[in-house]
């Protein structure tokens, strides 16, 4: 998962709101979303080659997500699989202050990551890089109500199409907002380039770093394969819709479903 634009707890009538991307190379084994049937209340798309996922939902409340940290100078082969980390969460019943504790005990297993765990009205954030500073273990944060951006950096690093998401969420949320899944859709699907300025006042000024700058990645090797909007109304209903797709940027299978949480 490579970009996520959510707004929690800024609306009663829909108090959480995400629209999110995963950016993948297309030769990576992937499953679209469905409910596991080893874990018949989890709704996730399935890393094949590692077995975990990158954002998923379950029936009882709990939420999950993962991106990766990009940082070009500092790579490594780590032990272990980001994609563990929001399916043991979904899988389990831990607090998500509880459960962050915990991964921040082991946070240098893994390559860097932001992550993202949240049940009922309350939302977590941790992160196991600082730059310059390499995999450092992280505290946990709870989220206070607003509108957030979170990429292949830290919470709210002001990339440009993080940027633009969540101006484009703010001007759509609020208690008299009409919410649907192509509107939410809206908020990451640019094919936009950042422009060259900008990416260097960011210290981005490479080619790879304006491919991968615009919100709909595309190109032969890597890019876009999934978009996944989700809601969650004041009355417990959760509405989810993945599109995946294929290295044209055509839409290639499409998955929704609708339940109420407790």
């Amino acid at each position: 998962m490579c970009l996520l634009i959510f707004a929690h707890r800024t609306s009663n009538q829909y108090p959480l709101l995400i629209a999110a991307n995963r950016d993948e190379f297309h030769q990576r084994p992937t499953a679209a979303s469905a409910f596991w049937p080893h874990y018949p209340d989890l709704l996730a798309g399935r890393d094949e080659l590692s077995g975990g996922t990158w954002m998923g939902v379950t029936r009882n409340g709990r939420f999950a997500a993962v991106t990766n940290y990009r940082d070009p100078s500092a790579t490594y082969d780590a032990p272990r699989s980001r994609g563990e980390l929001p399916l043991a969460y979904l899988t389990g019943e831990e607090h998500p202050q509880a459960y962050l504790e915990a991964v921040s005990q082991r946070a240098g297993e893994y390559a860097g990551f932001n992550l993202l765990v949240g049940r009922g009205d309350e939302l977590w954030y941790i992160n196991n890089y600082s730059k310059g500073k390499g995999h450092t273990p992280a505290e946990p944060r709870a989220l206070a109500p607003g509108i957030y951006g979170l990429s292949n950096a830290q919470l709210d690093t002001p990339w440009p199409k993080v940027s633009t998401g969540k101006q484009q969420l703010r001007e759509m949320s609020g208690d008299d907002a009409s919410v649907s899944h192509d509107a939410l859709l809206e908020l990451v699907s640019s094919t936009e380039l950042a422009s060259v300025d900008a990416l260097n006042a960011l210290g981005m000024g490479t080619t790879m770093e304006r491919l991968l700058s615009a919100q709909f990645i595309r190109s032969e090797t890597y890019g876009t394969r999934s978009s996944t909007t989700l809601w969650r109304d004041g009355e417990g209903n959760t509405s989810w819709r993945e599109l995946s797709f294929d290295a044209q940027g055509v839409i290639s299978d499409r998955r929704q479903e609708d339940f109420r949480t407790p």
